[in-house]
């Protein structure tokens, strides 16, 4: 056997899980196991997290040469799966679980930002934008006159001081003939100069596209601001990166996903562009999770469902041999986001004024509750999972109404469709999850006292129903299956606070305080079965990855601590030190070259929830 701080044909285990691997219990001698039954790699000393309901928690676990579970069971019982040439980490009394399955998020989004200056979500005046936007320009003075300058993670509420409209004017003022473009980081809003609204031809006589918004002046011109697919007619129109440089961005960002313990991953919005980069990804051997790619199905083709069938069908055909892809699902925007001032989510009543008096505004439904149930029955019949957008509680019944259509003309076929985000649900639909097989995907590191749930909310909405943000015990107890995802890159890539908030409902970044946690936090064990069983129940892969039961992948990740039992606080903190996917080592400790050691929010998030997005991401 040998220790974990030398190098084997199948594992280099990083010098950070200790020096000291045959020991407690496992000496030389125990390397008795024929060649056949001995292990890839043993961890022993640990507190083994088999996801199983209920079940022990274990103190060893033997990876087999294979890339499956070969058994979990006591230091002593493991013993005999150790050979000569068996890896033995010693996790000197650390967890070790399955690997965090994300259930929502935009991993390749996240490389691309990358390739652009960032505002790093910051609350800004005008004259601090403008100052920051010309040193963008003046670090970059060779793509005068006609190079687009885009700039990422845009604050779209943390314009200053409150209530200050974003007009191409104030871009339009900066010493640049260049078109610029500010996308924002809730992934809904995107802001354009005059010069970029011309080149992407936007003008007064533009319609507003099906899901969308070209904010106008009075006079109806475009102002420059342009909300949910409205973005589409600008961003179409910007010079996209090369394929490598975007191959190259998108594996720095996977890798950075194995070093926080993330194994699986569902992209919860990819059309053929990003089909074609995950191609690339997984010829290059740079695919380091499982992907679960969530085919866009806009606004328009929600309305034919044949047609949209044919579209996922299609795409699947095309790009269904690329390794390490599990197709099978479609995603659907039903609403936009719910805080002050884009309120664009879909609510049973109205919004309310800054007074806090009733308006006549209850948001935007862009797929009706007739077409979603007739997608959803097709869909459903055909054995293709949904997975809805939906943030205001008319969106979220939009989407069970939807399920339910497709449960009459069908039966429970087992389809585990979705809702994701679920900001704002009724009371009256909580316990529908559970008896449609819906699951609830909760993105929980939202949820907590900061500018986005009280300042750009509280008022708009009112006491009573502010009380019901993001109901996760409310669902959990009336049944619902919970699965939990990071909508990465809405915020930097915070896996184990993003687990730690779903318990405490504060984590390490709220400004204000706790949201709710004597009604709506969940359990330790809760929170992590949400992240890893939880979301393998949601994509379908439960007899695969995201419990360490015999037989099954070893998608497994190797902690710094007991993360049963440190102080909740104290989550935050984890890290990982070894990640594996199938067996394989994905991440073995220390830095991701092209990335930063951890995933750390910059100081100018502090205020601003590290650039949250206004309520939803699925950027």
């Amino acid at each position: 056997m040998r220790s974990s701080a030398l190098p084997s044909r199948r594992l280099v285990l990083a010098a950070t899980l200790g020096a000291a691997a045959v020991s407690a219990g496992l000496p030389a001698t125990a390397a008795t196991a024929s060649p056949r039954r001995s292990a890839a790699l043993v961890v022993h000393g640990a507190r083994v997290l088999t996801g199983e309901a209920g079940g022990p928690v274990r103190q060893a676990v033997a990876v087999g040469r294979d890339g499956l579970i070969l058994a979990t069971g006591g230091d002593a019982g493991l013993r005999r799966y150790i050979g000569r040439d068996t890896e033995v980490v010693d996790a000197r009394g650390a967890t070790v679980m399955s690997g965090i399955h994300d259930g929502h998020a935009h991993p390749l989004g996240a490389g691309e930002r990358t390739l652009h200056p960032s505002l790093d979500g910051a609350s800004l005046t005008v004259a601090e934008l403008q100052e920051r936007l010309r040193g963008f320009l003046a670090a970059d003075p060779g793509h005068e006159p006609d190079g687009w300058l885009v700039v990422e993670d845009w604050n779209p509420v943390g314009l200053l001081p409150t209530g200050t409209v974003p007009h191409h004017r104030v871009l339009d003022a900066l010493p640049t003939r260049r078109p610029v473009a500010l996308i924002g980081n809730d992934g809904h809003n995107a802001w354009a100069n005059q010069r970029a609204l011309d080149l992407a031809g936007i003008t007064a006589a533009t319609p507003d596209p099906a899901g969308g918004q070209i904010v106008r002046d009075p006079d109806g011109t475009p102002g420059g601001l342009l909300k949910d697919t409205a973005q589409d007619l600008l961003t179409r129109v910007v010079p996209p990166p090369t394929p490598a440089e975007l191959a190259n961005a998108c594996a720095r960002a996977l890798a950075l996903a194995a070093a926080s313990g993330i194994t699986t991953f569902m992209d919860a919005s990819v059309e053929t562009r990003q089909l074609d980069t995950y191609a690339a990804l997984a010829a290059s051997g740079r695919l380091p999770q499982r992907i679960v790619p969530a085919l866009l199905i806009g606004p328009e083709l929600a309305r034919d469902p044949a047609a949209a069938l044919r579209h996922v069908r299609e795409l699947r055909a095309r790009y269904g041999e690329v390794p390490g892809l599990r197709f099978g699902t479609a995603k659907v925007f039903l609403d936009g986001v719910i805080e002050y001032p884009s309120q664009t989510a879909a609510l049973l009543a109205p919004y309310l004024d800054a007074e806090g008096r009733p308006t006549g505004h209850r948001g935007d439904l862009y797929v009706s509750a007739a077409d979603y149930g007739r997608l959803a029955t097709v869909f459903d019949r055909a054995d293709w999972q949904l997975h809805a957008h939906a943030i205001g509680d008319r969106a979220v019944r939009t989407a069970l109404d939807g399920y339910e259509t497709a449960v009459r003309a069908n039966g429970r076929r087992g389809n585990r469709h979705t809702v994701a985000h679920l900001q704002l649900v009724d009371p009256a639909d909580h316990a529908r999850f559970a008896r449609l097989g819906v699951v609830a995907c909760m993105q929980l590191q939202w949820a907590m006292r900061d500018i986005w749930t009280m300042e750009a909310l509280l008022p708009y909405i009112g006491p009573e129903r502010h009380r019901l943000l993001y109901p996760a015990r409310s669902l959990e107890r009336h049944g619902a299956a919970l699965s939990g995802g990071s909508d990465w890159p809405v915020d930097p890539l915070q896996t184990w606070n993003q687990l730690r908030t779903a318990i405490d409902r504060e984590g390490a970044e709220a400004a204000e305080g706790a949201l709710y946690p004597e009604r709506e936090g969940l359990s330790r064990a809760s929170s992590l079965r949400m992240h890893t069983a939880g979301t393998a129940h949601q994509l379908r892969m439960e007899r695969l990855s995201g419990r360490l039961l015999p037989g099954m992948a070893a998608d497994l990740v190797v902690l710094d601590r007991d993360v049963t039992r440190v102080p909740v606080r104290e989550i935050s903190d984890v890290r990982v030190r070894l990640t594996l996917v199938g067996g394989r080592a994905v991440y073995e400790g220390g830095p991701v070259p092209g990335a930063p050691a951890a995933p750390a929010r910059p100081a100018s998030l502090a205020q601003v929830h590290g650039g949250r997005h206004a309520g939803c991401g699925c950027g």
